[in-house]
């Protein structure tokens, strides 16, 4: 593809109840990383920034969030003056859209270079529950009576009533409502998603980022309280804060750059976006055709990929993604994960970071921290849950939620070129 675009430098702040660090800080954190990573040392070539972030409102920040994020780095001439920064928003797929936005621009040679980040604050210590209503805003809430007449009867079709709670929220109650249909139609298993589960935990606690850093079984998970069944707390992503950056660049300006630069830059091969919509139950998903168009840019189809990092906001996802990705048949997803192949040193490890449901979910730092955790593996600088090898890596992150599946999702292939 014309106008290939490289990471050159990327960065995560750990995730985790930081209610010491404040939105700008937490900003200031990641940029600065992705800064010292990417070789520079100063920001004063990048053209563009792509700020996601989905709830600073309830901070009181609301319109131009990134902006804001921003003053103080402006001010200390470590971000240029006069480059726009553009705020993205689209659930749990903020971060991946921001890195869209990011690529689009060198790709379509308006930039050199350009940046994404993501920013999410969900803890708050006075009140840790008082922000769970705002997470209905990943669906329709001008005819909300839609999704739940989906959801009404795709319950009374296998016999699980959808039954929303107040000690949690809707979209754990839709992804069991997904999980449950997948039992209902494959003869996927509880104790297949507590493997992928318990799998993703050991992998967190290899991560020094990780939001948990302990490992579990698959007995420990089943046995862990019951969120919305057959989803565990053990099986869902924790509220957490963070942030995460990434520096991308043209193959001209990296051209530029010392060899020590060059040699760590990470191809980004192939990147998909897709839309939500009311499905039929035996459609496949939007996230299968962002990674067709995926694939369709880079040339690579997945059998090709070495190591992925997919959306398991429930560890039900990642049984789902799979299938999505085309990494095992429709159906066989259950099965895929309980026989261990999504292990490191597995048929193909999927999670390396340990997923949300270990490494935290701060909703706007989500994709482009899975991004940091794919360029740290292609680089080979993953340390205890390093994949041997890996020259090719995929990327899957949805966000919101319509009837049976995301508002929005992002699958991006990257490749590992020198």
């Amino acid at each position: 593809m014309s106008n290939d675009v490289y990471v050159l430098g990327v960065h995560t702040t750990t995730f985790g109840k930081k209610p010491d660090s404040s939105i700008k800080d937490l900003t200031r954190e990641a940029y600065l990383g992705a800064l010292e990573d990417a070789g520079l040392e100063t920001g004063k070539d990048i053209e563009a920034a792509w700020y996601g972030n989905c709830l600073m409102h309830y901070w009181g920040q609301a319109l131009t969030r990134g902006n804001v994020a921003f003053i103080p780095l402006v001010r200390e001439g470590l971000f240029p003056n006069r480059a726009p920064i553009v705020n993205v928003e689209g659930g749990c797929a903020t971060g991946s859209l921001a890195i869209a936005g990011a690529v689009k621009e060198i790709r379509a040679g308006d930039a050199e270079v350009t940046l994404a980040v993501g920013m999410e604050k969900l803890f708050d210590q006075k009140d840790p529950r008082a922000i769970f209503p705002h997470f209905a805003g990943g669906m329709d809430l001008l005819d909300p009576q839609e999704w739940e007449k989906e959801y009404r009867e795709v319950g009374e079709r296998i016999g699980v009533p959808f039954e929303p709670g107040p000690d949690r929220t809707i979209a754990m109650d839709t992804y069991a409502m997904q999980a449950n249909y997948h039992m209902a139609t494959y003869g996927t298993t509880a104790e297949q998603i507590a493997v992928g589960a318990a799998k993703n935990h050991c992998n967190g606690a290899l991560n020094e980022n990780a939001q948990y850093r302990f490992e579990m079984t698959p007995e420990e998970v089943l046995a862990d309280r019951s969120i919305s069944a057959p989803l565990t707390r053990s099986m869902c992503a924790p509220m957490g804060d963070g942030a995460a950056a990434a520096i991308l660049c043209s193959k001209r300006y990296l051209d530029s750059q010392p060899a020590s630069v060059r040699d760590r830059a990470i191809r980004i091969a192939g990147f998909g976006l897709s839309g939500g919509k009311y499905r039929s139950l035996t459609e496949p998903s939007l996230t299968r055709a962002a990674a067709d168009k995926a694939y369709g840019q880079s040339g690579f189809g997945p059998r090709d990929i070495d190591v992925a990092e997919v959306h398991d906001a429930t560890s039900f996802c990642e049984v789902y993604q799979s299938e999505m990705m085309r990494f095992c048949e429709e159906g066989e997803g259950g099965a895929f994960v309980g026989s261990g192949a999504t292990k490191i040193g597995g048929e193909l490890p999927i999670n390396t970071s340990g997923g949300l449901v270990s490494k935290g979910h701060p909703i706007g730092a989500t994709g482009i921290s899975m991004c940091y955790e794919l360029v740290t593996q292609l680089r080979g600088e993953a340390g205890a849950r390093q994949v041997d090898g890996a020259t090719i890596a995929l990327q899957e992150n949805g966000g919101g939620i319509i009837g049976m599946e995301e508002a929005v999702a992002a699958v991006a292939i990257y490749e590992r070129t020198r």
